[in-house]
This record gives C-alpha cells, sequence and structure tokens, in this order.
C-alpha cells in the first residue's frame, strides 16, 4: 500500500475534496510501468528521449516497484563499470578481490540505493509541501527520482566531463518529473527540487557529480 496526495474522489453527492495532506491509502496501484527487462529498457530510453510524456504517463499512484527497479538496475549498472575500470573503487577484504567487489556491489544495489531514493524523496516533500497545495503523493516523488537517474548508468566510466553531463541532466530529468508529475511551474519544481537534486547527483556515494567538478578544478 501507498500513500497518495491530495486527490478528488467521486461520491454520491458529487465530487469531495480528500484532505490535501497524505493520508490517503491505495491498496491496488492504478497505471505505471510494465514490468520486465523490455518495459525497463524502452522507460530507460523514454525518459531520456521524451520525458514529459514519460512522466505523464508512466507514473501512477502506488506502483513504487518498477521505479525501485529502475534505480537500482542504474546504479548496478553504474558502479560495476566503475568497479571493472577504475583501480581501488572498492575495499578488498582478505585478498579475495572478485568477492570483495560482488559484496560491495550488493550493499551499493540492494541498500545503498533505495535509502537514497527514499530519502531524497523526503527531501523532495518537504520542499513541495510549501510550495504546491494541490501535489500528487510521496508514491509518485519517489518514481520520479527513481526514473531521472536514467543518464546516470554511464557514470561509472572515468570521465569527469562525462559524470557531470550525467549527473547534470539526471538533476534536469528530476525537476521535469516533479513539475509534470505535481502539476506545478518549472520554477518551482527546480525550488523544491534543488536539494534532492544536490543530494542524489551531486552528494550521493554513487553518481558523485560534484567529485567530478572538482576533479576538474572547478571546485575545491
Amino acid at each position: 500500500m501507498e500513500a497518495v496526495g491530495h486527490r478528488r474522489v467521486e461520491t454520491g453527492i458529487g465530487t469531495a475534496p480528500l484532505s490535501t495532506t497524505v493520508t490517503q491509502w491505495v491498496e491496488n496501484p492504478t497505471g505505471g510501468r510494465d514490468r520486465g527487462p523490455i518495459a525497463l529498457a524502452r522507460a530507460w530510453l523514454e525518459v531520456l528521449v521524451r520525458p514529459r510524456r514519460f512522466f505523464a504517463s508512466g507514473v501512477a499512484p502506488g506502483d513504487q516497484a518498477p521505479g525501485l527497479v529502475f534505480v537500482m538496475a542504474v546504479v548496478a549498472i553504474e558502479e560495476a563499470t566503475r568497479f571493472a575500470l577504475v583501480p581501488g573503487a572498492y575495499p578488498v577484504v582478505a585478498d579475495r578481490p572478485l568477492v570483495s567487489g560482488i559484496v560491495a556491489l550488493v550493499v551499493a544495489v540492494g541498500f545503498v540505493a533505495p535509502l537514497a531514493l527514499h530519502f531524497a524523496a523526503a527531501i523532495a516533500t518537504l520542499g513541495l509541501v510549501p510550495l504546491v497545495e494541490d501535489r500528487a503523493g510521496v508514491s509518485e516523488t519517489v518514481q520520479v527520482i527513481a526514473y531521472a537517474t536514467a543518464p546516470c548508468v554511464f557514470a561509472g566510466i572515468p570521465f569527469p566531463p562525462l559524470r557531470i553531463a550525467c549527473t547534470a541532466y539526471g538533476a534536469v530529468l528530476l525537476v521535469v518529473g516533479i513539475a509534470e508529475v505535481h502539476g506545478t511551474s518549472l520554477a518551482r519544481a527546480a525550488v523544491a527540487g534543488a536539494l534532492p537534486a544536490a543530494f542524489v547527483f551531486g552528494y550521493a556515494y554513487t553518481f558523485r557529480g560534484f567529485t567530478a567538478i572538482e576533479a576538474l578544478g572547478v571546485l575545491g
């Protein structure tokens, strides 16, 4: 069951608004993305080339599972690439590099990615509260952030300009997704999405956009 935000429901005497707080729960998700590898690849391509259309049709209340799988797949590809191309990218325990790499990958994909995703969604939700009254729910915000990570499949390649491009485009997708899903302007979406974008694409353990900027001597 997932929380959804302010919605209107049909009653016998007309249309009545529910509370603007996140109080309504949905047992069965409606709409959202298809499951499976092909659907995952299609979602990745669509969010990159047609983000407004994607966020309008591919995000639905209570349908977090495809989004969670999506961000875990992105992190898996990014981290596996980094582990393979960057010496010392992960700690080696007991002289077992292969086992150590697998454990580090499992931790990044199975624990770090979901925790970071939901933490960023909480930050975005707090940012939306004073800006958008009739907004969608937390579940939709989780999905927006998850799909916005699409460009970061290439962020594991040790080339700072590429990582900067990936993370910058991810931040743009996040703002576009927030505006589309929560029905607000790009300006307000940018304000609400600034902190979660900085966290996910700049500071987070996996994508490290700010580290790439520092490597070019722009920061620090």
